[in-house]
């Protein structure tokens, strides 16, 4: 068997049993739980990570007459926060950190609150840049076990097609999705339901279930980021791609 098939053969049981325990904490959450999940636009089958080691970000020049010097240095700050952090894996071991992160992300909310972020500006790819989703850390860092790496964790919303997907790289073939439908139930939130989950190789893929449905809310949305909050009192924060 090819080396890169044996060792995403065996990510596929880890990944089977990561989503049972995700399905089992969606629905003992919540009758409407929320996980930090994403839309995405019909993958081609010859997808491609691009890296293994995912890019650090760095905001661009903001000329958006609406972003106020207020929530720019809020923003600024966040991104600092969260700059060394490992997408999160380093949080997870750092109270005193996790809460100075949490608190930059409720003042960019608190900015953010009276805005719409449902609309056009969500559909886009957007890439982690740091989260407290125990399911997503779990799969970056355990995933050197099954003879691989995480690379890009990808978000692509298209709120016109009403879809939504998580991608998970493993370069440099490895593929891991799972396809949503969306619906916009008010002006910062968006409900989803998973249709569909696979995991792709260079010439194989080997589909899954679905496991669940849940809400999400993104509290602070401009051209370079985006925060997110969740009834599961997760956060995430992804960067424009």
């Amino acid at each position: 068997m090819h080396v890169e098939k044996k060792r995403l053969i065996h990510l596929i049981s880890f990944l089977f049993h990561l989503w049972f325990f995700s399905h089992l904490i969606i629905q003992n959450t919540h009758k409407s739980p929320m996980a930090t999940t994403t839309l995405l636009r019909p993958i081609p089958l010859n997808y491609q990570p691009q890296s293994i080691n995912p890019k650090p970000f760095t905001a661009t020049k903001i000329t958006c007459s609406s972003v106020t010097a207020q929530s720019l240095a809020a923003k600024q700050n966040l991104l600092s926060l969260i700059s060394d952090q490992d997408r999160g894996l380093k949080t997870q071991n750092d109270p005193a950190k996790r809460a100075s992160i949490i608190q930059a992300i409720d003042a960019m909310a608190e900015l953010g609150k009276d805005t719409i972020t449902t609309g056009a500006s969500l559909s886009a790819t957007w890439r982690l840049l740091w989260t407290t989703e125990k399911e997503q850390l779990f799969i970056v860092e355990k995933a050197p076990l099954f003879g691989t790496r995480a690379g890009d964790v990808l978000q692509v919303i298209d709120v016109e097609k009403r879809t939504l997907n998580n991608v998970i790289t493993f370069p440099p073939h490895g593929v891991f999705f799972v396809r949503s439908t969306i619906e916009v139930a008010s002006p910062q939130r968006v409900n989803f339901k998973f249709t569909s989950a696979v995991l792709r190789g260079q010439s194989w893929e080997f589909p899954l279930p679905p496991f669940g449905q849940g809400w999400f809310e993104t509290v602070y949305l401009d051209d370079e980021i985006r925060v997110v909050k969740d009834i599961r009192e997760d956060y995430l924060v992804v960067g424009y791609r």
